[in-house]
């Protein structure tokens, strides 16, 4: 089924409020998984509303949040989310970064006790549309096995960066920092797919290609990828007070509690360091030339990361965005409560 952005987002965000959220934080929680779906990024797109849905419904996420920013320093701040809806809060948080690096150069914000806030590309994008630089990273529930190990203990904790240039392009990175994130098994096992065997493991810790007998993921590059998820599970949990590791909350097993949840903007403004014209130049120079970079042979040419989402984007504008037709039919139904989980983390078949 191909759908429009326009008419995707207004399907997500009925289905939203049907389930309990306000008009007002529905709209910005359709905004972003539609992001998600016009860009490719399907595992962060409509398949999560079935989820979402339940969880508000059975009042695993406030309804009514009662959001409070604290400022605790002329570039710092901590957003409490109130275990509201996790795009809203991270949107609103991405705000108060914005405003404090508008005016003293950086920001440093975290956001305490949320839920699960989607395609971190998303937020980053928000600051880089203000012409401010912007890093994002927040943590997840335990499904990756540390590199060495056997049992899973961090979450796919992912990792997102944005700049601007002068010409309207955006420089956008966006990664779990797994071989792939949990939400790619999720779009796997919705389309009846394989996986390669390089991106999970089974209950006994060998490689799988069938997405319904994944137990946990394996980090990116081995122990760089354990690096980098331990990072981000500092920055966005202990930092922060929550918690971390294989204590964060799961996102499947109980949908009545919140999750408490952990997320970490920084937002630079170039303008203190540099002259900001020659900074999105150069921006947009540093894009050129990697793109004349010739291509390595089987390859059609190189790509700046994040232009394939915008050209997917704007195929999608001609064409609709795909969506699975189960996936569809659950938006387009008065349907909101399901028995599908098997309390370990993981979407049950």
């Amino acid at each position: 089924m191909r759908v429009s952005k326009e008419d995707l987002h207004q399907l997500i965000q009925t289905k939203i409020e049907r389930a309990g959220l306000t008009e007002e934080h529905a709209d910005i929680v359709a905004d972003v998984l539609a992001f998600a779906d016009a860009r490719g990024i399907h595992s962060h797109g409509a398949v999560r509303v079935e989820y979402y849905s339940e969880r508000i419904a059975k009042g695993g996420i406030t309804n009514r949040p009662d959001f409070r920013f604290e400022q605790t320093g002329p570039t710092s701040g901590i957003f409490h989310g109130d275990n509201g809806s996790g795009h809203v809060a991270a949107k609103r948080s991405m705000e108060e970064a914005i405003r404090i690096a508008g005016k003293n150069g950086v920001a440093v914000v975290g956001v305490k006790n949320m839920s699960h806030s989607g395609a971190l590309a998303y937020f980053v994008e928000q600051a880089a549309s203000c012409d401010f630089v912007a890093l994002s990273v927040c943590q997840s529930d335990p499904m990756v096995v540390p590199f060495g190990g056997a049992e899973d203990y961090f979450g796919t904790n992912p990792i997102a960066f944005a700049a601007p240039t002068d010409d309207g392009r955006m420089l956008t990175f966006d990664m779990a920092t797994t071989v792939q994130a949990w939400g790619k098994v999720l779009h796997a096992r919705s389309r009846g797919e394989s996986i390669p065997p390089t991106w999970a493991v089974d209950a006994d810790g060998a490689p799988t290609t069938d997405p319904a007998k994944v137990n946990a993921l394996l980090p990116i590059a081995g122990p760089k990828g354990y690096g980098l998820m331990m990072m981000v599970d500092v920055l966005s949990g202990i930092l922060l007070g929550l918690p971390f590791g294989k204590h964060v909350s799961s996102m499947y097993a109980d949908l009545s509690k919140g999750r408490d949840l952990g997320q970490l903007h920084i937002v630079i403004n170039p303008a203190f360091f540099t002259d900001i014209e020659a900074f999105k130049a150069n921006m947009s120079e540093v894009l050129d030339e990697v793109t004349a970079v010739a291509p390595a042979p089987g390859v059609d040419r190189v790509y700046y990361p994040g232009e394939r989402g915008r050209l997917r984007e704007k195929a999608y504008e001609e064409q609709g965005i795909e969506i699975v037709d189960d996936i569809y039919e659950y938006l387009i139904s008065d349907a909101i409560h399901f028995d599908n989980y098997d309390g370990k983390n993981k979407f049950a078949e």
